[in-house]
């Protein structure tokens, strides 16, 4: 998985994951690349998984250490298609030990 700020070339190298998930061919062929500018990834993730997010957000994010994990060639920030995919499934999964629908409920 890459790491925050890691260079492109080390952390990017290889081929198609495995792990990654098909995306639909009404997705635009600009947004199935493996890898993604920023304000592609805003894209991909409103038009994928209907999640709404500026590309200035997913920067304010970076800045902080939240978001998928991104890689830098030069100034500009990288996202494999695949990494984003497994951060929305970790992101979206309820935390573990959490049974949902008992709020409120006292035992």
């Amino acid at each position: 998985m890459p790491e925050r700020g890691d260079d492109l070339g080390r952390s990017m190298a290889g081929g198609v994951r495995r792990d990654e998930i098909a995306v639909p061919s009404s997705v635009p062929a600009h947004l199935r690349k493996p890898r993604l500018r920023r304000p592609e990834v805003a894209e991909y993730l409103a038009a994928v998984h209907g999640i709404e997010v500026a590309a200035s957000t997913l920067a304010k994010w970076a800045g902080r250490g939240l978001g998928p994990a991104f890689a830098r060639l030069h100034r500009t920030p990288w996202y494999e298609r695949a990494e984003v995919d497994r951060w929305v499934a970790a992101t979206l999964m309820p935390a573990a030990g959490i049974q949902q629908g008992t709020r409120g409920n006292s035992v």
